[in-house]
């Protein structure tokens, strides 16, 4: 069973705005997953993504400004 919040997320949301393809998304979560594994400190998506050079700063507002409107 999934959660409705759960649905629409960070990246999911940022692919389809065409800001990031889906293999820069996937990249970003291997990162994360690598991260946690590792017991780094957890980053966002966005902000791996911001790193990476692959999603700028204005695009990182226009999703959450998504997410806050539509959180479920």
């Amino acid at each position: 069973m999934t959660s409705p919040h759960l649905e629409k997320r960070f990246g999911s949301i940022a692919v389809e705005k065409g800001f990031i393809t889906i293999d820069q998304l996937t990249r970003a979560m291997n990162i994360q997953i690598l991260e946690n594994v590792e017991k780094k400190n957890h980053r966002l998506i966005g902000e791996i993504l911001l790193d990476l050079g692959f999603i700028t700063r204005p695009q990182i507002d226009q999703v959450v400004k998504s997410l806050v409107k539509n959180p479920y």
